[in-house]
């Protein structure tokens, strides 16, 4: 009211603040209360105090179809967007009037944390939008569910809870997750399920995914992983070919891990474990047989019985074969003898042997060709050393180069045979321990020994003189016999005497009998003798006897006597 008969431009400009709110801003942009002065044509005539009344749509109040709840004097909240237009009418807003209400509300419950109630009602670009109780929110695609949703209808229009992630009053946005309620949710849950279940517990539960790995069973409302290692005690190259997705299943709590709320479960643990009473079963050293159900570098397993598998180490695979892969000696699915080699029923260990179920190639040849035999095989190798000859069952006996002919080199008598040759050769000598065979060739020629003179061989002795028959005279010795059926040997040409002249084979007749000492025996015990070395003992033998020259000794060999006297 003016103060005076006279108002001034400001008390009028005060009387229109008053009017219009200007006080305090103004009554636009602001949520007031008015009453409803009419209803006519489809809108509600409503006062909010301002000179002109304003008109608002009566589906902005509907509750219902064509319920919008309203008579004459109802008392309304409505939005003031204009004080007036151009027609003097002001523009008042219900929805804008419920928006600005919700907003009120969600800042409140968005600062508390609150979950809010919504509808999602569209599609947008990346998500979807959600009716807040009149606010307009944006839910992504990627929260709309834990999992990815191929079908949102089911979800549209049915009242549910949302989190608000973010809000901005100033641009109108408003952005919500439906996820982070179901995670919430389903955490509570989980805990709630993981307080009542118990390590050993037996319960059901519903195969939800299979991997390589194992499967994840459903208990309920919270999943535990059945590792491919406990659905079974036998081998299990694939979960499927155990259980199926959708396949209910009796398992085992094995282990809950509170922190990571994951749960271990198990199905072979319902089961008889098949290693108990395994050392009894399965005593060491005996035979069995069994499937091999896999081949690695290292050797195969083999299953002796469902859920017990046994190793077979690469270097117990065969007697023979070294240094070969197991995939060349027997292959997966096949049925193998093999012997228990260690039993460990802790670490559910099984050693297995498969050459162990063979006999000892080695033993057999000892047995098939004792020592002094006659065999037959081929030329493998040719080393520095000897050859080596491949012999019946598989396995190699080695000529060393001084067993492979008389009067010649070792590195001769190697250039003389080929790979690939058959020869034949002599058993020398058999060590099974040691897997050697040694053979010789030299001793199938003329004059070789025979049991009867490597018996004789045995009794002579090292320094015995005897008497020898010539055999053969070649250009690198003499090939002897003691006496007429002893044992036979040779005189290399520089044991033949001690001068040059004496060292020459052809002055040698066959069957002439000559005196020669035993210096030594080969690796066949065929004894070596020397003349010239029993040429050197005669003297010495004279020298010490007579002590002069005149017994034939020369003058070095009686001074050297006598100073060996004086010491």
């Amino acid at each position: 009211m003016a103060t005076s008969a006279n108002p001034s431009r400001d008390d009028f400009a005060a009387l229109l603040d008053e009017q219009l709110g200007g006080a305090e801003g103004g009554f636009e942009g602001r949520v007031v209360k008015g009453t409803v002065t009419g209803i006519e044509n489809g809108m509600a005539i409503i006062d909010v105090g301002l000179k002109s009344e304003g008109r608002v749509n009566l589906k902005e109040f509907a509750r219902g179809e064509d319920d919008h709840g309203l008579e004459v004097g109802s008392e309304v909240e409505v939005f003031v967007d204009r004080v007036e237009n151009a027609d003097g009418e002001a523009m008042l807003s219900r929805d804008r009037a419920r928006r600005e209400a919700a907003w009120d509300k969600l800042e409140s419950e968005f600062g508390e944390g609150k979950r809010v109630e919504g509808r999602i009602f569209g599609r947008v670009k990346g998500g979807f939008t959600v009716d807040l109780d009149g606010a307009v929110a944006f839910l992504p695609g990627s929260q709309v569910d834990i999992r990815p949703v191929r079908d949102v209808t089911p979800l549209m229009d049915v009242p549910q809870p949302f989190q608000i992630l973010k809000m901005d009053r100033r641009r109108g946005n408003i952005v919500v997750s439906r996820r982070a309620v179901l995670e919430e949710t389903r955490a509570e849950q989980r805990s709630e399920l993981i307080d009542k279940l118990a390590e050993g517990q037996i319960v059901d539960g519903v195969v939800k995914n299979i991997t390589d790995y194992g499967a994840f069973v459903d208990l309920g409302g919270i999943d535990g992983l059945l590792h491919v290692t406990d659905m079974s005690y036998k081998r299990v190259n694939h979960p499927s070919e155990v259980i199926e997705i959708g396949q209910t299943v009796t398992v085992q709590i094995i282990r809950i891990n509170a922190e990571t709320q994951r749960i271990s479960l198990g199905m072979k643990q319902l089961e008889s474990d098949p290693w108990e009473g395994v050392g009894a079963k399965y005593p060491v050293g005996a035979k069995v047989t069994g499937q091999v159900t896999n081949i690695t570098e290292y050797g195969a397993f083999v299953e002796l019985e469902p859920g017990i598998e046994g190793l077979v180490h690469v270097s117990e695979m065969s007697w023979t074969k070294k240094n070969v892969h197991p995939g060349k000696i027997v292959s997966t699915s096949q049925e193998v003898e093999v012997m228990v080699l260690e039993v460990d029923s802790e670490k559910r260990r099984i050693s297995l042997g498969l050459k162990q179920a063979q006999r000892n190639p080695w033993e057999e040849f000892a047995e098939a060709h004792p020592i002094g035999s006659t065999v037959t095989g081929e030329v493998k190798n040719a080393t520095e050393f000897g050859l080596f000859i491949g012999l019946p069952g598989d396995v190699d006996g080695m000529v060393h180069m001084s067993d492979i002919a008389w009067g010649i080199s070792g590195e001769d008598a190697l250039a003389l045979h080929r790979k690939g040759e058959e020869v034949q050769a002599v058993v020398l000598d058999v060590d099974v321990d040691k897997e050697r065979i040694s053979l010789g060739m030299k001793q199938l020629e003329k004059g070789a020994p025979t049991e009867a003179g490597a018996a004789a061989a045995g009794s002579l002795r090292r320094g015995e003189v005897v008497t020898v028959t010539v055999l053969e005279v070649r250009d690198g010795g003499l090939e002897v016999q003691v006496g007429d059926d002893g044992a036979t040997g040779f005189i290399k040409r520089s044991d033949l005497g001690r001068d040059r002249d004496e060292q020459r084979p052809d002055r040698f007749q066959v069957g002439q009998k000559v005196d020669a000492m035993v210096t030594g025996f080969d690796r066949s015990k065929k004894p070596n003798f020397s003349i010239k070395a029993h040429q050197i003992a005669e003297e010495k033998e004279a020298v010490a006897q007579f002590g002069s020259a005149d017994s034939g000794a020369s003058l070095g060999d009686i001074l050297g006597e006598a100073l060996k006297k004086g010491e």
